[in-house]
């Protein structure tokens, strides 16, 4: 997030980071009401939009915005496996074109922005967890626009009120649906105070000279970024503050999420699809959210990383290490961003992790591989058709592993099971 006297002479790709999160849409929505049944985690997320369609409490764990957002499609649309999971597959295209847009005011590239946006919506992950009735696709489409509109702040000032205070109110937001998401929503107001400090030494901390955004004094932008955000959140919880029975103190904030944090910290019991970070980052443990009959065939729902550009990306975020400190900043950004949200589950105290909490990390990993292809295919013509080939690939992934990715027709049952699982480790 570098500001610079000119942005960027290549053409805005915004027409084309549209289209493709339309068709990355119209892919989600193919068979997305199958299966029929709830599966996976969506009992724990389903039971509580009915109970809060009801007034009453369930699932007081986790924050209640996405549980709202579900509540609100079954209410208005009805109560079926569609409609289950229709706002986690918008949410996941509109997060998409979120991601494109923060790769573009970030590094100002067409080409890495294109090739971010691909390679994101084929690493399997944001494609899974946008099928399914859970939290995280909320928490991802609310994040990126925060740090996106941050990210445009900064290039745009001439708009930056309006746009700190958008990402203020997306980081609310976000929070409200995950609390995994925080990492991230900190990085806009440390980057607007040490650029400040930077520029103005203490003086940055009143005066409107220097820092990323001429004109906007700290105290203005802790107010858009840190204020706001926490007075949205805040709102989140209203239906909570009007539930028929055990509601939430609406003055009382640190005693309800003392709560929740008590609650969470309680499931310690061993789950058999259990992992933790470095598994994740080997793409060794994967998640079978569904592997049984149902709606007249064998069909499986597989969580696992595309198994090429998983491991190419750790390649690529090295890479990324060494041009960051070569003077491309845009590198160490999203290295940066990969590397804040790993420490962060290396060093939760959460006692159960799963594979999708690499949601996030993931996909910075894949910008990470975006700006090395990107990089190898300007370097030489000699190197060029590697960078191509790496694409072709990450696509053939994606189609090889599409049908445990999208609850599709298997056609005899264990064999199909054997025929997908590369590692025993993903059994």
């Amino acid at each position: 997030m570098v500001a610079a006297p000119r942005f960027t002479t290549e053409q805005d790709p915004a027409d084309w980071c549209a289209v493709i999160a339309i068709f990355f849409l119209a892919l989600l929505w193919w068979r997305l009401g199958i299966p029929s049944q709830i599966y996976f985690d969506e009992v724990h997320y389903i039971t509580a939009a009915r109970h809060q369609n009801e007034g009453v409490r369930f699932n007081p764990e986790h924050p209640v915005l996405g549980k709202t957002i579900i509540a609100a499609a079954i209410r208005w649309l009805g109560d079926t496996p569609l409609n289950w999971r229709i706002s986690s597959a918008i949410s996941g295209a509109i997060g998409l074109y979120a991601l494109g847009r923060l790769v573009w005011f970030v590094t100002g590239r067409r080409l890495v922005t294109l090739v971010a946006m691909f390679l994101v919506a084929t690493n399997f992950v944001w494609f899974v967890m946008s099928r399914i009735a859970m939290l995280d696709m909320f928490m991802a489409l609310f994040g990126m626009t925060a740090l996106w509109l941050a990210a445009s702040a900064v290039r745009l000032p001439q708009q930056a009120r309006w746009q700190l205070a958008g990402a203020g109110v997306a980081m609310g937001l976000a929070l409200g649906a995950k609390w995994s998401v925080a990492p991230l929503l900190i990085v806009p107001g440390l980057v607007f105070l040490g650029w400040k400090l930077r520029d103005s030494g203490l003086r940055g901390l009143y005066t409107r000279a220097g820092g990323p955004i001429p004109g906007i004094s700290l105290i203005e932008a802790g107010a858009w970024l840190g204020l706001l955000p926490l007075a949205v959140y805040w709102l989140t919880f209203w239906p909570a503050f009007h539930w028929a029975k055990d509601p939430i103190n609406p003055w009382d904030p640190i005693g309800w999420h003392l709560y929740m944090l008590q609650l969470q910290d309680s499931v310690t019991k061993p789950h058999p699809y259990r992992s933790w970070w470095y598994q994740w980052m080997g793409n060794w443990r994967a998640i079978w959210f569904i592997y049984q009959p149902v709606d007249g065939a064998q069909r499986g729902i597989l969580l696992v990383g595309n198994p090429f550009t998983m491991l190419a990306g750790l390649a690529a975020f090295v890479w990324c290490l060494w041009a960051g400190w070569r003077g491309r900043v845009e590198a160490w950004v999203f290295a940066g961003l990969y590397a804040l949200q790993i420490a962060f589950w290396a060093l939760s105290s959460k006692p159960v992790q799963f594979y999708y909490h690499y949601l996030l990390p993931g996909t910075f990993l894949m910008v990470c591989l975006a700006l090395a292809l990107e990089a190898l295919w300007q370097r030489t013509d000699r190197w060029r058709w590697l960078a191509a080939v790496a694409l072709v690939v990450s696509l053939g992934m994606f189609i090889h592993f599409y049908p445990i990715l999208s609850a599709a027709k298997l056609c005899c049952g264990r064999p199909s099971f054997e025929y997908w699982m590369w590692l025993r480790s993903w059994r």
